[in-house]
């Protein structure tokens, strides 16, 4: 049940992104806080890296840091689809090198969360 919710969820983040990234929003009101969207960007990759690389650990019954460098190699490639998508097919929107750091940074938050994890485990079997 809980791989099933995983996928779900995994999928309907990724869906997200794009859904988020590509649409036009107009009249938004402004939050006064420069680069706010490059937190944003962040945290929908970190989430994202979380919600596969949880998956992909949950199906495997154990964190393999090989398979979530895959998640994040993933999460980057699909962060550069979407700049150069929000470049070639939208009008309102342009590609930002500044988006695909932001969204790396956000990446390699969470893979920093699953190494952490992977040593807290091992650390807990050895008493």
């Amino acid at each position: 049940m809980l791989k099933k919710t995983l996928f779900g969820l995994a999928i309907s983040w990724t869906l997200l992104i794009a859904f988020l990234c590509l649409v036009t929003f107009s009249k938004l009101p402004s939050l006064g806080v420069s680069g706010v969207d490059k937190y944003v960007h962040a945290t929908l990759h970190f989430v994202f890296t979380l919600f596969w690389g949880s998956y992909i650990s949950l199906k495997q019954n154990e964190i393999k840091i090989p398979k979530i460098l895959r998640v994040v190699m993933l999460s980057i490639l699909y962060g550069i689809v979407i700049e150069i998508l929000q470049e070639t097919t939208t009008t309102t929107r342009n590609a930002d090198i500044l988006d695909v750091l932001a969204n790396f940074t956000g990446t390699l938050s969470a893979l920093a969360v699953f190494i952490l994890l992977k040593k807290k485990k091992q650390t807990n079997f050895r008493y």
